[in-house]
Parts: structure tokens; sequence; C-alpha cells
């Protein structure tokens, strides 16, 4: 397995709001999970968190005071968890370049108002980002300034698509959505409308054969493996990755409403049109920067942070889709050492994309799966790349 390096505490990869102080410690090394003996985790992967926050936030049912823990990812749904009351979140990633997304964004919510995050972020068009990012970088730990002063370009760009996931986005868009449809045929569909209007203009004017062919090309295993996501990821995934992502696709662009959903708009626009996931919303701003001082951040597996935390700690887990990644054996394996950190009534929340992972049979007593309410939520899912939602209670 690969080794990972927790840095110190002035480092992305370890830390509290506001930050530590500038005394050192030792580098600590920590194993990795079975995910970090495959993938490649040295640059940032995704810039923003593209999993649904609002229905996150509902399957979760976060209560004021919970303990939480979160796979960071690009830091947006750890933050949302502040606005609903969390008494303490812990975000954790492999990936230190990942807490470095998350940090700024700390120190972001902290100096900026509202409006000047979302410049930032690149929500928003921006010709003073590098400005924002200055009144934010005294915020910032020692090793979070210098990689965010090396990426001067993904500043000024909008730190919120500076990820490989995002540039593979970003090349869809400009390079091959040109090829398929036309810029007033994409403002078309992202006005949205009337549940029939949608349907027939997908019906009538998007689901072409270019469309279908670009799709299944540029979102097939070979190609979202090597621009978008890890090959590694793909290693548990069987049958026609393009074919379920068009199936959901389709159900985003008719059953859902596409000028409510930001990542739709990210997609097709590079910023966010009419919409705003959670954590960016301006109703949130506020409740999320208040509780700041809840926040912490590890750079460590997440197997050993259990370990760490101890039995009946945890009341809810973001698992984002972590176990994608594992085997069976591992997955269930993890899911036992979940069950033992969380506490009597907590709930575990996490994604299938393409390899299907909920509660094994042998854990049938200690974890109940939530299966009306997820498939209820699923459907309201505006991240549409996944085959499943899933929330387990722990009994």
């Amino acid at each position: 397995m690969l080794n990972f390096f927790c840095s110190p505490d002035d480092s992305p990869s370890s830390g509290r709001w506001p930050p530590s102080p500038s005394g050192r410690r030792d580098v600590k090394r920590h194993v990795g999970s079975e995910a970090a003996s495959h993938a490649d985790f040295s640059a940032i992967r995704y810039a923003q968190c593209w999993e649904d926050a609002d229905i996150l936030m509902e399957g979760l049912d976060i209560k004021p005071g919970d303990s939480c823990l979160s796979i960071a990812s690009a830091g947006d749904n750890s933050l949302a968890m502040l606005a609903l009351g969390a008494g303490r979140v812990v975000a954790l990633d492999l990936n230190s370049a990942q807490l470095a997304c998350l940090e700024l964004r700390v120190a972001a919510y902290r100096e900026l108002s509202h409006p000047e995050l979302l410049e930032l972020i690149g929500s928003r068009p921006s010709t003073r980002r590098d400005e924002l990012y200055r009144r934010c970088r005294s915020l910032l730990g020692t090793d979070t300034r210098a990689f965010w002063d090396a990426r001067s370009d993904a500043v000024e760009n909008g730190i919120g698509g500076g990820g490989k996931f995002e540039r593979y986005f970003a090349l869809f868009r400009q390079k091959f959505m040109p090829l398929v449809h036309s810029r007033s045929t994409i403002e078309r569909l992202l006005a949205g409308g009337d549940l029939s209007a949608r349907e027939q203009f997908y019906r009538e004017k998007w689901d072409t054969w270019r469309w279908r062919l670009l799709f299944r090309i540029f979102f097939s295993r070979f190609v979202m493996g090597r621009l978008g996501r890890d090959p590694s990821f793909f290693r548990y995934v069987e049958g026609s990755v393009a074919e379920r992502i068009l199936a959901r696709t389709r159900h985003a662009l008719t059953s859902l409403d596409p000028a409510d959903n930001p990542y739709l708009q990210w997609i097709l626009t590079g910023r966010h049109t009419t919409a705003l996931p959670f954590a960016l919303r301006p109703e949130n701003f506020e409740p999320i920067r208040d509780n700041l001082h809840r926040l912490e951040w590890h750079c460590l597996p997440l197997e050993e942070f259990l370990e760490q935390e101890g039995a009946a700690s945890i009341d809810r887990f973001n698992l984002s889709d972590i176990f994608e990644y594992m085997s069976e054996e591992n997955y269930r394996l993890l899911l036992e050492r979940l069950v033992c950190a969380g506490r009597s009534g907590g709930r575990l929340a996490y994604w299938n994309m393409l390899a299907p992972r909920s509660r094994p049979e042998c854990l049938a007593g200690q974890l109940r799966p939530l299966e009306r309410e997820a498939q209820h939520l699923f459907q309201q899912d505006k991240a549409f790349f996944y085959s499943a939602f899933v929330i387990e209670e722990i009994v």
C-alpha cells in the first residue's frame, strides 16, 4: 500500500478554525486504505463536491450538537453540515490537495462577503479573484499558502474549476458540446419550464443521435478513467458506464428542472446561473461562518481516524461514494467499524455510482436500511451521475 503523510498542524492536512499556531510537530505516517493503494492522490481531483447536499442534509437529519464525520472532497458538503448546527464536523481526506480546497473555503467564509465568495469559487464572473485570494491568504497555513500561490491560474479562473473532474467537464463543454448543440439550445434547456415542456424539448430538440453518440464516447469507462476519474475507481464496476449515466441524465433534464440544478449548470456553462449548491446559498452563508470553529480537518485514512476516535462517538456520517472503490469484503469490514464508532440512532449516508453497495445481511442486527426515504430523496438528486443513494441507521 501507499503511505500517506500528515503534515504539520499549519498545513492543509490537519486543522481547525482558526488555524493552529505555527508550532510544528513531527510528521506522522499513516497507512492508506484500499483506495489509496490504487489511486493517485497527488493533485486536486474534485474542486467542488459533486454530490447533492440537499438530499444529503435531509437524509442525515442532522440535529443541533451532533458530532459529524464527513469525507472532505473540496469541502462544500462538510461546510453545509455547519449550517444545520452540527456541534462538531470532522472532515477527512487522503489527499492533502483536497484539504487545501477546504482550507481556502474556510478562509473565504471568514474574510469575504457572500458575493465575493461566489466570485472566488467561479459561480459568478469576476476580474478580481487574485485580490480576493490575497485577502484570504494570511488566514491559510504555510503549506496551503504555498499550494495556492503555485496555482495562480486556478485562482484567476475560479477555484471551483481547478480539479481534474472539472477540467474533464470543461473539455466536454468547450470542445464537444458545440458539435452537438448550439448555445441557444443549451440556454433553452437550462431555462427549464413545466414537466411536459421539458419532456417535449428533450424528445424533440435535445435527444439527437449526435448527443447520444457523444455521450456514449465521452462518458465511457475508458475516457472517463483517463480524463475525469482515476481508472482504479472502476475496479469493481460491471456493465456499460455510459448507458447508466445517460439514463440518469435524461431524468435530470426532464423529471427535474434544469433551472434549479447548479451541477448541470456548471457542466454546461462553467458557472452557476440560476441555482447554487447548498453551502453557497445566501441564507446558509452566515450560519456556516458563525460555526467555523466547530470544523476540523485531517489527512487520514478513515480507518485510522475511527481507531483513534473510539466507540459510540459519531452521530452522522457523510461517506460520499468511498465504498465504490472497495471490494465487497473490505466494504463490509469498514462498515462494521463505522457502526462501532457510531451512536445508536446515528445515520450513514453514501452514494453508489456504478458499483452496488448496501448493508450486508450479516449486519442486519446493527444497521437498518432506510430504503423508502433514500429512494424518495434519490429521485430528487440533482447530481445525476449516481445510481443509488443509501441511508442506513445504527440500531
